[in-house]
C-alpha cells in the first residue's frame, strides 16, 4: 500500500523532467540551433576542401591548415551561443527575449538555413569528389607538379626513343614526390622519400617497376599523367606529395590507372619522422593490394635507423649524384655524420665506398687512395649485412679494377645478382665485367637491355656508348653518348667520351670540339695530344701529351699508354703499360677490349704483357660469369654467360 501511494508522486517528478527536457528541445529547434549547427559544419568542410586545394598553389605555409581547423572548432561554441541568444527578424538581429512570438519568423529562417546547409553539403561533396576523383586532379601533388617550369628535356628524349606495345597490368612508375614543405631546400627529402619507395616495390618480383632514371626525367615538366604512362609504357602511376616540418612528415600519395586517368586510392600519411620507414611499408603495402598483386615471398620491408641519420642520408645521396669535388666534399662529411648516430647502417658505408670510387675515377683524389678507402667502406658495409646486393657490386668492380682481380670481381658480382637480380647500378657494372673479360658482344647485350629498360639513364646511356665504340659500331657509339649528353650536359667524362668515338670514326675536328668542352681536367687532357696528333699538329701533340704526364704520372699511366699506342709509339705504350701495374691503375680493366691500342696489338710483346696482368685469351676463360638480361616489354629474360 505504501508503495502505491508514492507512485503517482514519483510519476509526477518524471513527468516534470521529461517536460522541462521536452521543453529545452523544442526551444533549440524554434530558434534554429540545431540547423545553425549543421549549416556551420557544412561551411567548416567546405573551408577546409578549399583551403587544403589552394594552398600548396599558394605555397602557404604548413600551418595554415591546422590553423583553419582549430578557428572552425573554437567557433562552433560561438555559433550555438548566437543562435540561442539572437533571432532574425525583418527588422534585423534582435535578442530572442525582445521578439514578440507572435511576430517571429523563426519557421521562414530555418527553411533558408535548410536550403543554405543542403547548398554547402553539396558544394562539399562535389569539390571533394573533383579533387580526389576528377580527371583533372587539382590535388597538392599534381597541381604542384603541373605548377612547375620545364626543367629539363629528358622527357622529350624518352618520348622518342621508340613505339612501344601495350603496358602489363603490373606495370607502375613513381613520379618524383612534390617537396612541398617551405623549406625549398628539402626537396633532397621528397626525392629521397620516393627513390626508397620504388626501390621498396621494384624488389616486389610480380611488378614491372620503371628504373629511378626515367621516373624522375619528368620531375617538373608540365605533363599529364596519360602522357607520362605512355612514354614510360607503364599502366599505373603513382605520384604524390611530401610535407616536412620538425618531427612532422605528410606524405600524400595516390595512385592512378592511366588508360582512364583515374584514381584508384588515395592516402594521407600524418607521422612523425621517427615513422617514415613504416609509411613506406603501408604505401608500398596499399599499391600492392591495389594492383591484386599476389605475393610469392614475404613482402620486402623499408631498412630502419635513426630519423636524424636518414634524413641525412638522403641529403648525401643526392648530394653524391652531382659529381663534383664540392658536392662529394659535402657529401662524405653527411656520410660521416649519419655513421656518427648510426654506424651499422650499411647504406652509409655503400655510399661512401662509391663516393670515394667516384672521386678516384673523376681524378679529385689519387687513385690508390680513393679505392683503398672505397674497398674498406664497402668491406664495412657487406659486414653489418652480408646480403646487401649494393655493397657486393661495389667490392666487385673494386677487384676487378683496382685489384685487377676479375675471379674476386665475378664472385662478388654473382652475390650482388643472385640477392637484387634487377638493381640498374648492379647490372651496369655486371657490364663492365663483361667488358673486362672480352665479352664484348655479351657486354652489349645486357647494356642494352638496360636502356631500352631505362632510356634515359645517362650512366647506361654512356656505358652503351663506350661499349660499341670498342666493338668498332663508332655511329650507335656517338648516338648513343650525344643521348646522354643531352639529358646531361654537364656530366664529367662525357665530352671526352664523345670525342674519342668521334676520333676512332676519323672525325678528328668533331672530336677535338667535343675534348675542348670537358668539364673534367683529367679526361680533357687525356683526349687533347689524340685529337692533336690526328689533326697533325705534332708540336701540340707533343706539349700536351708532356703536361699530361707532367700532372698525372701516377694517375694516369694507362691513359698515357693509349694515347702512345694511339700515336702509334709501341715502346714508349708498353713503358707506360708497366707503369700501370706499378701504379695499380684501375683502367687495365679495359684493355682487353680497348681499341684504342688497335695500333699495338700485333708487336710481339702484347700477349705477354696481357698474361703478365692475368688478361690472356686462356686466364681469361677460366673465369665463369654469368648474368640473366632484365626482361624488358616484349622480351623473355635469358641468359649471357661465358662460352
Amino acid at each position: 500500500m505504501a508503495d502505491t501511494r508514492r507512485r503517482p508522486e514519483c510519476l509526477r517528478h518524471r513527468g516534470v523532467r521529461l517536460s522541462v527536457k521536452r521543453s529545452l528541445f523544442a526551444e533549440l529547434r524554434r530558434r534554429n540551433v540545431f540547423k545553425a549547427a549543421a549549416a556551420y559544419l557544412a561551411l567548416g568542410w567546405v573551408v577546409t576542401q578549399v583551403t587544403s586545394t589552394v594552398a600548396p598553389l599558394l605555397h602557404l605555409p604548413d600551418w595554415i591548415g591546422p590553423v583553419v581547423v582549430w578557428i572552425g572548432v573554437i567557433g562552433f561554441p560561438f555559433v550555438i551561443m548566437f543562435a540561442w541568444i539572437y533571432e532574425l527578424t525583418p527588422e534585423g538581429l534582435k535578442r530572442e527575449s525582445e521578439v514578440d512570438r507572435s511576430a517571429s519568423i523563426t519557421h521562414i529562417t530555418s527553411r533558408r538555413l535548410d536550403y543554405i546547409t543542403i547548398g554547402l553539403l553539396v558544394l562539399a561533396i562535389g569539390l571533394f569528389a573533383f579533387v580526389n576523383f576528377g580527371p583533372h586532379r587539382v590535388e597538392p601533388a599534381a597541381a604542384s607538379r603541373e605548377a612547375q617550369a620545364p626543367t629539363v628535356t629528358s622527357a622529350s628524349t624518352l618520348s622518342a626513343t621508340s613505339a612501344v606495345p601495350a603496358a602489363s597490368d603490373n606495370s607502375i612508375a613513381v613520379l618524383p614526390f612534390v617537396n612541398m614543405s617551405s623549406d625549398k631546400e628539402q626537396e633532397y627529402f621528397s626525392d629521397g622519400i620516393t627513390e626508397e619507395l620504388l626501390n621498396l616495390l621494384a624488389k616486389i618480383p610480380q611488378l614491372q617497376v620503371t628504373a629511378r632514371t626515367s621516373s624522375f626525367a619528368f620531375k617538373g615538366e608540365k605533363i599529364g599523367i596519360a602522357e607520362v604512362a605512355r612514354q614510360l609504357h607503364v599502366a599505373h602511376v603513382l605520384e604524390g606529395s611530401v610535407r616536412k616540418s620538425g618531427n612532422a612528415v605528410r606524405i600524400t600519395a595516390q595512385l592512378i590507372n592511366a588508360a582512364t586517368d583515374t584514381h584508384l586510392w588515395s592516402q594521407t600519411y600524418d607521422r612523425k619522422l621517427d615513422d617514415i620507414f613504416a609509411v613506406q611499408d603501408e604505401i608500398a603495402a596499399d599499391v600492392v593490394k591495389q594492383l591484386k598483386v599476389t605475393l610469392l615471398g614475404v613482402a620486402p620491408k623499408a631498412r630502419t635507423t635513426d630519423p636524424e641519420a636518414y634524413a641525412l642520408y638522403l641529403q648525401a645521396v643526392q648530394l653524391g649524384r652531382q659529381h663534383n669535388a664540392e658536392a662529394f666534399n659535402q657529401s662524405d662529411t653527411l656520410y660521416h655524420k649519419v655513421l656518427e648516430i648510426d654506424p651499422r647502417y650499411a647504406p652509409a658505408w655503400a655510399g661512401l665506398a662509391n663516393n670515394f670510387n667516384d672521386e678516384a675515377d673523376q681524378g679529385f683524389v689519387p687513385n690508390r687512395e680513393g679505392y683503398v678507402k672505397a674497398r674498406e667502406a664497402g668491406q664495412k658495409a657487406i659486414e653489418i649485412d652480408p646480403e646487401y646486393a649494393p655493397a657486393h657490386a661495389r667490392l666487385g668492380y673494386l677487384a676487378m679494377l683496382g685489384d685487377n682481380d676479375l675471379a674476386s670481381g665475378a664472385r662478388h658480382f654473382e652475390r650482388a645478382l643472385a640477392l637484387d637480380p634487377t638493381d640498374s647500378e648492379v647490372l651496369r657494372l655486371s657490364s663492365v665485367l663483361l667488358r673486362s673479360l672480352g665479352r664484348l658482344d655479351e657486354a652489349l647485350a645486357l647494356d642494352e637491355a638496360l636502356v631500352r629498360r631505362d632510356p634515359v639513364n645517362v650512366s647506361a646511356l654512356v656505358s652503351l656508348g663506350n661499349c660499341q665504340r670498342m666493338a668498332g659500331r663508332f655511329d650507335a657509339a656517338i648516338a648513343s653518348i650525344r643521348t646522354g649528353l643531352s639529358l646531361a650536359p654537364g656530366r664529367g667524362e662525357t665530352h671526352a667520351d664523345l670525342g674519342t668515338a668521334l676520333l676512332m670514326k676519323g672525325d678528328a675536328q668533331g672530336a677535338l670540339a667535343q675534348i675542348e668542352q670537358e668539364t673534367s681536367g683529367p679526361w680533357k687532357m687525356f683526349g687533347l695530344p689524340m685529337a692533336y696528333h690526328a689533326l697533325g699538329r705534332k708540336a701540340d701533340s707533343d706539349t700536351a701529351l708532356n703536361a699530361l704526364i707532367a700532372k698525372y704520372e701516377k694517375d694516369g699511366p694507362y691513359n698515357i699508354a693509349y694515347v702512345y699506342a694511339y700515336r702509334g709509339e709501341a715502346d714508349k705504350a708498353f713503358e707506360w703499360l708497366d707503369r700501370a701495374i706499378e701504379y695499380a691503375d684501375p683502367g687495365l680493366g679495359d684493355i682487353v677490349p680497348d681499341n684504342l691500342f688497335d695500333n699495338i696489338r700485333s708487336d710481339p710483346r702484347w700477349l705477354p704483357f696481357l698474361r703478365k696482368v692475368g688478361k690472356a685469351p686462356e686466364q681469361l676463360a677460366k673465369i665463369e660469369f654469368r648474368v640473366t638480361l632484365p626482361q624488358t616489354e616484349g622480351s623473355t629474360a635469358s641468359a649471357v654467360a661465358n662460352p
